[in-house]
């Protein structure tokens, strides 16, 4: 029979999102929402505080663990409005556990005045979006910055105290040789960064990217170049002691991100802002990613304007099946026995012998957990193991 139960995990921590939708210019790979204008910047600050009040039960009881302010580009804001949003929070959550408040920010933001000005407020990390030290990379990329600003923001926050720094780094890039990637994960160990994520250059239909391939104005992306410096990936981020703990994100032994590791880990949080989304254990909901509807919505009509799905518990499961994989911790068929049915767990056990057999998968304490090959695989894995859900 099946437990559903399953829903009613209380999960003492929470986190809460926040969606900043701006940025000074348009990567061509990027497909998150944002505007380049910073026209309705001021009313969208002023909706983000009221939907923080809107839904200040949504979390419940629960005390929260991390902020994240996401984008977009969060560091166009300033510290006084980064403390703004952080009161509204102090006055109508429990923050009394918060560990990790993220900044996600371009390097060309972190100048030495704004990391002084960023001193008074509560953020401990930041997320940097450098993608690449080659000026070639970045120019591919339409990125704002530079190689050298990449450089520098790094070093900058570290002498301004901010020790709990990540950064993103793409591979994948035409034109990026398997020396020249060696090089920018050398970068790591240079700087003493404690966490990274690491992405391949993917092609979404619709950006600018995906029309400048079409129109033969930019070269397209190489699969195998991508899966050859996921390896190389791999061998130097085990080479230089890093936990390679999610597919994507990489961290020396304590240093894991808490907020996203929390999602893979199925723990409730709230997202406010346009796009953003939120879970609270039984559904998903997300809000309209068009930045004057939200700020009418939440400004003028005084409601959210947002989609919700009811999570049946076979896509609760599946969720955690399709997140729980990704991970160095793997998919636990104990607590899938114990949460929903003994049965589920049999079935994906018996399944996954497919893929144990080719080595991508391999069984730990009665977890499944992906080998460095089966990491190449790790969506093709979770869509077969999927258990198929008669009542959605």
């Amino acid at each position: 029979m099946l437990r559903t139960f399953a829903f009613l995990n209380t999960f003492i921590l929470a986190g809460i999102y926040i969606h900043i939708p701006f940025c000074k210019q348009a990567c061509t790979y990027c497909n998150f929402h944002f505007s380049t204008s910073l026209q309705l910047k001021d009313d969208l600050l002023r909706a983000l505080h009221d939907e923080l009040i809107m839904q200040k039960d949504y979390l419940g009881s629960q005390p929260v663990e991390t902020i994240y302010l996401g984008g977009g580009t969060p560091s166009l804001l300033s510290a006084d409005e980064i403390n703004k949003l952080f009161d509204t929070i102090t006055q109508y959550y429990k923050v009394s556990d918060l560990k990790e408040f993220t900044l996600e920010a371009n390097p060309d933001d972190l100048t030495v005045s704004y990391l002084k000005s960023l001193r008074s407020t509560p953020i401990n990390r930041f997320s940097i979006g450098v993608q690449s030290f080659r000026e070639k990379d970045l120019q591919y990329m339409h990125r704002a910055h530079n190689a050298q600003q990449a450089d520098f923001a790094i070093k900058a926050a570290q002498d301004a105290g901010f020790t709990n720094l990540s950064i993103d780094l793409i591979y994948g890039t035409p034109g990026l040789s398997d020396a020249d990637w060696l090089y920018n994960l050398s970068q790591l160990k240079t700087l003493q960064i404690p966490h990274f994520s690491s992405y391949a250059l993917t092609v979404e239909e619709g950006t600018a990217l995906h029309h400048a391939i079409q129109k033969k104005k930019a070269t397209a992306v190489d699969p195998e170049q991508a899966a050859a410096q996921f390896e190389l990936l791999t061998e130097q981020a085990a080479s230089m002691g890093y936990d390679h703990y999610e597919i994507s994100n990489l961290a020396l032994p304590g240093h894991h991100a808490i907020h996203n590791t929390n999602y893979w880990q199925g723990k409730h949080y709230l997202g406010i802002g346009p796009s953003a989304h939120s879970f609270n254990g039984s559904s998903r909901s997300w809000n309209v990613a068009n930045n004057p509807k939200y700020i009418k919505s939440i400004l003028q009509d005084k409601t959210r304007m947002y989609e919700e799905e009811q999570l049946t518990p076979i896509q609760h499961l599946n969720e955690y099946i399709m997140t729980s994989l990704r991970t160095m911790w793997g998919t636990d068929l104990n607590k899938i026995a114990s949460e929903w049915d003994n049965a589920y767990a049999k079935q994906l056990e018996n399944e996954a012998a497919i893929f144990r057999e080719k080595r991508w998968l391999k069984m730990e304490d009665n977890k499944l957990i992906l080998s460095n090959t089966g990491k190449l695989f790790a969506d093709r894995i979770a869509a077969e193991l999927f258990i198929e859900d008669n009542n959605s």
